[in-house]
């Protein structure tokens, strides 16, 4: 993760501006709005980086700054970001970022799962059991591997 502003807290895990993690895993973002107490929840999501990502598009559009290196990727604003926006629309510009990034970490979990996996079977003799392996290892199966938390 070098290059990107997080902090890095002292049990190794990486914190980043405006995001914290739930005691169940999930990872949370929500910031306050300029001129009031009120404050915007932008999602729960999966990865860090995905809260990361809605608190850096909420951050740019409530606080306008002058310069990006407030954000956690500043790199990774997306081009429709207006600071005009009202805070719902805020809300849910980052939470649709947010999700966009947990799609694609999701995506590329299953394509690294998928990989040089084999089949046991030949074209010729078609079976609905067997056992599956990747790499000469037999892979192992449960119901969590179904479950999206």
């Amino acid at each position: 993760m070098s290059g990107f502003a997080a902090e890095e807290r002292s049990s190794g895990e990486t914190k980043y501006k405006g995001v914290r993690r739930r005691r169940w895993g999930k990872w949370v973002s929500e910031i306050r709005v300029p001129g009031s107490q009120e404050r915007l929840w932008l999602g729960s999501y999966s990865t860090p980086e995905a809260a990361a990502i809605a608190h850096d598009l909420a951050f740019y559009c409530l606080r306008r700054p002058s310069s990006l290196t407030a954000l956690n990727f500043p790199s990774m604003l997306p081009p429709y970001v207006s600071p005009n926006m009202s805070p719902k629309s805020i809300q849910r510009a980052a939470s649709d970022a947010g999700m966009a990034v947990d799609a694609a970490h999701m995506i590329r979990q299953e394509t690294r799962a998928t990989e040089n996996v084999t089949v046991p079977w030949d074209n010729e003799h078609h079976s609905s059991c067997g056992s599956w392996e990747k790499q000469g290892e037999p892979l192992s199966i449960s119901v969590d591997d179904y479950l999206y938390f």
